[in-house]
């Protein structure tokens, strides 16, 4: 019977052990996990009637991967859909004050978050030739194509909620590969996304159906319901808290050390985070070790807090705001989760979820409980009003938590693929390569999957 060993029993290589399991079911797989249980960043807990996401808070549409990932796996019955007005309403929080954004032309022109200038100029982009192409930051490219207004207050509030990180730092081709796309077939981004909408539309109407706006969805009791699931179709269950320290390789298998133990593999995939790759691989491949630690990431905490309903004098309907990382606030931003699904509170009661951190205020991670309390208080007073202590709090910390796509992430990502591909039958897997969304990881699952089962088709 093949073997595969699988390490990191984060959503990637839980779902990539799932998929392989189904395209080879004679093959033996074994999940590794360090952490105490799987599931990596996505957990949820359920505490004095509150319903806590420890990492993401669901998963959009646009990409099926994860929504066909959960009806495989018997969820179909067990999925619900964001609320209207988070799809609908999304505001920064600029100047201690919230505002939304723009929802269409008519109020793009009239929001106050642009001079008229940066307006104008932004409707300028699709007369703007396309670039040279290679390595450009994503504050150039906006700042090329939509003017230094928009880039310092839409896109910098875009990477801060995707990636909390430095718009100045990250690859536009790694971190927005569509924006680039738009620019290289249209000549325009505003152009490209017209385009594509009507493709959807053309798709939509061949299948017989209407096209929908894009809705985030979740699970009744929350995102554990998916690892729950997966995990529950595995052939074996993950071994947790093992600490895999290194791997070698013999004359026709992987030997994965860790404690105290050995597993004998004919394939590997290492589905952790590529600083832990790094250090795995340190020992047999210093040149794949050393590219895969150029791969860094920032450092998050969730603080999670609960108020009565009577205590919030300003409550808004929509799915949260950001601060954009140039305002160098204590936090990166808020959703206001019992408005994006209502039953993640007890009646009676909200939940507001802040995250803070980020690439630029790491410090803030370590700051102790009440203080952190004490931070994400002074801005939900300053947005909503609220005067008083929660009744509830959370607080979980990641380190490392979102991979950051630096200047050059394509290339560092192809030559890690060229020396990794100098090892038999070794695969690299999970968020730190090729999209940092839940949609991506298990998209890029079922990909790795197929891969593998090909690579053992001769055993």
């Amino acid at each position: 019977m093949p073997r595969v060993v699988v390490v990191g029993a984060g959503i990637s290589g839980l779902a990539t052990a799932y998929h392989l399991s189904r395209l080879r079911p004679d093959v033996e797989i074994t999940v590794l996990e360090s952490a105490h249980r799987p599931g990596g960043t996505i957990h949820t807990e359920r505490s004095d009637g509150f319903v806590v996401e420890h990492g993401p808070n669901g998963f959009l549409d646009g990409v099926p991967s994860t929504l066909e990932l959960a009806r495989e796996v018997g969820l179909g019955d067990r999925l619900v859909s964001a609320s209207d007005a988070s799809r609908k309403h999304r505001y920064l929080f600029l100047d201690e004050r919230i505002r939304e954004l723009p929802r269409g032309p008519g109020s793009f022109l009239t929001s106050s978050l642009l001079p008229m200038s940066g307006k104008l100029r932004m409707m300028m982009e699709p007369m703007i030739g396309r670039g040279p192409g290679g390595p450009e930051s994503v504050a150039a490219f906006a700042r090329r194509r939509f003017g230094r207004a928009a880039a310092d207050v839409f896109i910098d509030a875009l990477v801060t909620g995707i990636h909390g990180g430095d718009p100045e730092l990250l690859d536009v081709r790694a971190a927005f590969p569509r924006l680039t796309r738009y620019e290289r077939e249209s000549g325009s981004v505003i152009r490209g996304v017209m385009a594509a909408g009507r493709e959807k539309k053309r798709a939509a109407r061949a299948r017989g159906e209407s096209l929908q706006p894009q809705r985030m969805w979740s699970f009744r009791a929350g995102l554990r319901e998916l690892i729950d699931a997966v995990v529950a179709r595995l052939p074996a269950a993950p071994f947790c808290g093992v600490d895999v320290e290194s791997v070698s390789r013999s004359e026709s298998s992987w030997h994965v050390h860790g404690n105290s133990q050995t597993w004998v593999a004919d394939a590997l995939v290492l589905a952790c985070p590529a600083p832990i790759q790094a250090r795995i691989m340190s020992q047999l491949d210093s040149a794949l070790s050393d590219r895969l630690a150029e791969i860094v990431c920032n450092r998050i905490a969730v603080v999670a807090l609960g108020f009565r309903a009577a205590d919030v004098p300003r409550p808004y309907d929509g799915f949260g705001f950001i601060a954009p990382q140039n305002t160098r606030q204590d936090l990166l931003g808020v959703q206001w989760c019992s408005a994006i699904y209502p039953d993640r509170a007890p009646g009676g009661m909200v939940l507001y979820r802040a995250l803070c951190g980020g690439w630029h205020r790491a410090e803030v991670v370590d700051w102790p409980d009440d203080r952190l309390i004490a931070a994400v208080g002074h801005a939900l007073r300053s947005a909503h009003g609220i005067d008083v202590p929660p009744a509830f709090a959370r607080i979980v910390r990641w380190s490392p938590a979102i991979p950051q796509y630096m200047l050059g992430h394509p290339e560092r990502v192809a030559e890690i693929d060229r020396l990794a591909a100098g090892h038999p039958r070794l695969f690299l897997t999970g968020n730190s390569f090729h999209g940092v969304a839940l949609n991506d990881c298990t998209a890029n699952a079922k990909s790795v999957a197929g891969r593998v089962a090909e690579s053992l088709a001769g055993t």
